[in-house]
């Protein structure tokens, strides 16, 4: 078998840290906080709270998310000056809806991520292999959310199962 398409020979994977940041629970919308870096090279506090801000403002403007809709948020630390902010929902009782933005060098705050969006009917990226660590497990938490009676009690679990792990 040769060498898969998808996979540079000179790469070599390194485990990333995901590391709960709280809720954010602006204009009715719960959603889980989580930053993903490398170790040693955390989100810094300055693009957390720009990451913070810009959220806040799309969720006030309405179109990101709508009162009493639950998810999460991964703030991805992809190298030395890129992030991704990507925000998940749940809908339509098991789907996760995502929107993706990001911020590199020189940019001041985040913007939406339109290359991701490609022809219709072609692959284009959703996950990559870190962040699907929290995806996985935040899909369990909604699917036991899901088998639950949606008590306070219930929601208040799911609020407080969070993912912190290397990944």
């Amino acid at each position: 078998m040769g060498q898969p398409a998808g996979l540079a020979s000179d790469y070599r994977h390194s485990a990333k840290e995901a590391v709960f940041r709280g809720l954010e629970t602006s204009a009715g919308v719960r959603l889980k906080w989580y930053d993903l870096a490398l170790h040693g090279q955390a989100v810094s506090d300055e693009i957390h709270g720009s990451a913070r801000a810009y959220l806040r403002e799309r969720l006030a403007g309405g179109g990101l998310g709508q009162a009493g809709d639950c998810g999460f948020v991964i703030l991805h630390r992809c190298g030395a000056a890129f992030y991704f902010l990507l925000v998940t929902v749940w809908r339509i009782n098991n789907e996760a809806w995502e929107a993706v933005f990001y911020r590199d060098e020189g940019m001041t705050e985040f913007a939406p991520f339109h290359p991701a969006y490609t022809s219709p009917g072609t692959p284009r990226p959703t996950f990559c292999i870190w962040e699907l660590g929290i995806v996985a497990f935040e899909a369990e938490c909604w699917a036991a959310l899901g088998r639950s009676e949606r008590t306070t009690a219930s929601l208040r679990a799911w609020d407080q199962r969070i993912c912190t792990a290397v990944v």
